[in-house]
């Protein structure tokens, strides 16, 4: 093999293994502000698992600055959030199909969009950070109001909650919460 050819080749897996070195050590040290959490429900035969990111406040203010109104989240830090039900579910009185989903909202000042996407993205945001959600894969979008919290949640947080005969998704941040109820599809 010609000199030349071996030394491009050599400076190439170089620079390749330095970029993916780059990539993962990016990845594990954003972990580390923005843990990963996965929160489950389970009831006889449903099961529903939410896995996301969960960034710290900080000192910052949230909603409207960190997260701006109006433009889609991806819910959580690092990785778009995902939202799998092993069952068909109605969310809000909509039906959304058994499967696995990436989880976007969009929050705005008394309501947040909650858009299930049955599409799946490397990350939660593209390098030029917008959410790379395509709203072609949108399964169900729904708006629920949100409530003011008293106390400070210093670590965004979504929660799953029975209660009577529905399920909540509860999101959680600074001192804002949006609950999503779910109810099992009856067999």
């Amino acid at each position: 093999m010609n000199k030349k050819v071996k030394s491009f080749l050599k400076i190439a897996g170089a620079i390749l293994l330095l970029a993916t070195l780059t990539i993962l050590i990016m990845r594990y040290s954003t972990k580390a502000h923005s843990p990963e959490d996965t929160v489950s429900y389970t009831d006889k035969d449903l099961k529903i698992e939410v896995f996301y990111n969960r960034p710290y406040k900080k000192e910052r203010v949230i909603f409207g600055n960190l997260v701006p109104y109006n433009k889609v989240w991806r819910t959580g830090a690092n990785e778009a959030t995902t939202f799998e039900t092993n069952k068909d579910i109605w969310v809000d009185g909509s039906l959304l199909k058994a499967g696995k989903y990436t989880l976007w909202t969009i929050p705005m000042e008394n309501s947040w969009k909650v858009i299930f996407n049955n599409k799946m993205y490397p990350w939660g945001i593209n390098l030029e950070e917008q959410a790379y959600r395509n709203p072609e894969f949108d399964a169900l979008v729904l708006e629920v109001p949100t409530k003011n919290l008293k106390e400070t949640v210093h670590q965004f947080s979504i929660i799953l909650d029975k209660k009577n005969e529905l399920i909540f998704l509860k999101l959680a941040w600074d001192k804002t919460l949006v609950r999503v109820p779910i109810k099992p599809e009856k067999a």
